[in-house]
């Protein structure tokens, strides 16, 4: 028998949103990292919000909401309160009732900009990696580290003189005009973005087009390929082998300790700062430099240097999540704080999706 087409506008239900979500989803366990982490931050918020006024939107919803737009790769806030609101499952995450109005794009913008002006995603990520430590899942002695360009928000147009000095004809649309660089010269010395000072004009390699850009550092631990610590810097040539060092100063302990790095870091210099941390610098010889090699068979005679030149490329899977999936192939936010604090969130949505494969699995194998 056909069943009628029978359309209600208007009803009563009495389900509330965690008993829709089927009991195997994988946003549980994310979820439930996620307030574990969410809550040994409270004291941190606390100290964010005044303890008068009107009551803002909960910075642990803005969170989480900012974990959806990347976990499932939504382009645009104003796209991803539209799907809060129709979406019971991402209600549940959130945290919101059937009923509960979602928040208009500018609130939620605003409010999310004061968690933007602290130090939250950093916290959020170090103790994300603190949970993977408790539960056995990271390498506190043998680690990787690497960086890439992220583009920036801002056009080529942007990048004009420093001394305002015009480059050619009046425009002929204000607003968008008619621009030729042909043979015009332009560097980070002479010329600087309008929109985005931070952003420098950077290249991946030879013959590939030079776009505005940061430099995206990442360190994760050998064992599983969490990301222990991230660093986001100017684009300007030294930028990989700086944050490096500035992030293998974050190590804890004092134990002896191993990185693997690709030949951009074969540096006299790099390797000898590395090696008055008490780290040994695992990197890949680089024999057309001038000078050779700084890495001499002193290292590379032993097996846990090749072990490390394996495990290094898993640090590839990292950023080709956190472009593909997190939206970090070219950002939408200005200024290197903001991206550096964007990034670093990313890098914690990472872990968790890499953190719920490990911990539904048996350890070693995912």
């Amino acid at each position: 028998m056909r069943g009628q087409d029978i359309q209600q506008s208007d009803m009563f239900s009495y389900i509330s949103p965690e008993q829709r979500v089927r009991p195997d989803h994988p946003l549980r366990m994310i979820r439930a990292i996620t307030e574990l982490a969410l809550s040994s931050l409270s004291k941190r918020f606390d100290e964010m919000y005044s303890q008068i006024g009107r009551p803002s939107i909960p910075p642990e919803k803005l969170l989480r909401a900012q974990l959806l737009q990347m976990l499932y790769s939504v382009r645009s806030e104003r796209l991803l309160m539209e799907e809060i609101d129709y979406s019971v499952l991402y209600r549940w995450f959130v945290g919101m009732n059937m009923d509960e109005p979602v928040w208009d794009v500018t609130v939620f913008t605003k409010n999310r900009d004061r968690l933007l002006e602290g130090d939250v995603a950093r916290e959020f990520l170090k103790v994300i990696v603190e949970q993977a430590r408790e539960a056995n899942l990271t390498s506190d002695e043998h680690f990787t580290v690497d960086g890439t360009l992220v583009e920036a928000w801002a056009g080529m147009k942007s990048f004009q003189r420093k001394d305002g000095a015009p480059a050619g004809d009046p425009p002929d649309s204000p607003s968008n005009p008619s621009v030729d660089f042909h043979g015009e010269k332009r560097s980070n010395e002479t010329h600087e973005s309008t929109t985005d000072p931070d952003a420098l004009l950077a290249r991946k390699g030879s013959g590939k087009e030079a776009k505005l850009s940061y430099n995206g550092n990442l360190m994760i631990e050998n064992r599983h390929g969490l990301i222990v610590v991230s660093e986001v810097f100017q684009a300007n040539g030294t930028a990989e082998r700086d944050a490096a060092l500035v992030m293998l100063e974050q190590l804890p302990g004092t134990q002896r300790a191993t990185v693997g790095a690709d030949k951009a870091y074969d540096t006299r210099g790099f390797v000898e700062e590395c090696r008055e941390m008490n780290v040994t610098p695992h990197v890949a010889q680089n024999t057309k430099r001038s000078g050779g090699s700084a890495i001499d068979e002193r290292t590379t005679r032993h097996e846990g240097y090749k072990i490390s030149q394996r495990k290094r490329k898993r640090i590839e899977e990292s950023f080709g999540w956190l472009k593909t999936i997190a939206l970090m192939r070219k950002v939408r936010h200005r200024g290197i704080h903001k991206v550096g604090w964007v990034f670093t969130f990313a890098a914690a949505a990472y872990n968790l999706v890499r953190m719920k494969n490990l911990l539904a699995s048996p350890v070693g194998t995912a």
